[in-house]
């Protein structure tokens, strides 16, 4: 009888990463939790991108008090685009993102109209802990709205996609690039509609698909291939997000980047517990990655060595594939 669902023993030997192994194996153990505020607020986290040199998004204006929220159009005053995100969120929640402004109206890149009411009503909603992790009091943060670089304007619909880059012991293990749709509002999240490629970790190139758990070749509003794709700056993305993982001293992170038109490559935010989709989106699991990197010498994971690591990750990653398609 044929099976349309993979056992256990399927998954396990496709090396895939559970999220009871990923939280004991690798967060647990990596991750010391007196460090987790340095991912989990926003603000913190690009404090120590600027002293590392990492480029982020510029912040305009960070409001922390209701006080804040009605004075808020005058501070903004000049600025015809802009996001407004809470530093605690999680997963896109409470991030706006307005494309233009007409006197005291805002307009989304969707085209949704956002009155003056309507943007201190979602700010207050964002200082009063809605968005937030755990639902305690935030902080908004107001900055630069990112242009998307031309080479993936094809494949954005209504919003920027953004690359994921997994890192264990500051080398990077696997990758993929979030494609928004128009099921997912414009939004570069897997759980609404958004399309994810994975990413090849030494050329930077994208490959495969994957759509609300069905594998694809096309996005769904362009019928644009989704592979083939060279992420713009991709070497420069990869040095950045080990220098940060170095700099967060965090032992099993996923960082978030967009490329931007004009800056390259930007640090949206980083997590201590990136979820595990990336797998499916490669067609493998990332358990072996993260078994080689763990029997590492110290002088693979550093310089030359480290990037000897990544290309032999990728080589083994390849020759999965080709295994998969019998070729």
């Amino acid at each position: 009888m044929q099976r349309f669902f993979a056992s256990p023993s399927d998954l396990r030997a496709s090396g895939i990463l559970g999220i009871n192994r990923r939280n004991l194996s690798y967060i647990i153990d990596s991750n010391p939790r007196g460090l987790y505020p340095r991912v989990d607020n926003k603000l913190i986290t690009k404090t120590i991108c600027e002293a590392n040199g990492i480029p982020v998004p510029e912040t305009y204006n960070v409001l922390t008090s209701h006080g804040d929220v009605k004075r808020f159009p005058e501070a903004i005053r000049g600025r015809n685009d802009f996001v407004v995100k809470p530093a605690r969120g999680a997963a896109g929640r409470g991030v706006l993102v307005i494309g233009e402004s007409v006197g005291n109206l805002y307009i989304t890149p969707g085209g949704r109209r956002v009155t003056v009411s309507d943007l201190r009503y979602h700010l207050s909603a964002v200082l009063s802990g809605l968005y937030s992790l755990g639902g305690g009091m935030d902080a908004a943060i107001v900055e630069h709205r990112i242009v998307t670089h031309p080479v993936l304007q094809s494949v954005a619909i209504e919003g920027t996609p953004d690359i994921r880059v997994i890192l264990y012991r500051c080398v990077p293990v696997m990758a993929m690039v979030r494609l928004p749709t128009t099921a997912s509002g414009g939004r570069a999240n897997l759980h609404q509609g958004a399309i994810a490629a994975a990413v090849d970790m030494t050329t930077g190139r994208t490959f495969g698909g994957v759509s609300k758990g069905r594998m694809v070749d096309v996005h769904p509003d362009t019928e644009v291939s989704i592979s083939g794709i060279e992420i713009p700056s991709w070497d420069q993305l990869l040095d950045a997000s080990m220098r940060l993982a170095e700099a967060l001293e965090l032992g099993y992170i996923g960082v978030d980047f967009v490329v931007d038109a004009e800056k390259g490559p930007v640090v949206l935010e980083a997590n201590a517990r990136p979820g595990l989709a990336i797998q499916v989106a490669h067609r493998r699991g990332i358990r072996p990655a993260l078994e080689r990197v763990a029997a590492a010498t110290p002088d693979e994971l550093h310089g030359k060595g480290r990037l000897a690591l990544i290309a032999e990750i990728t080589d083994e990653a390849r020759r999965h594939a080709r295994r998969r398609e019998g070729l």
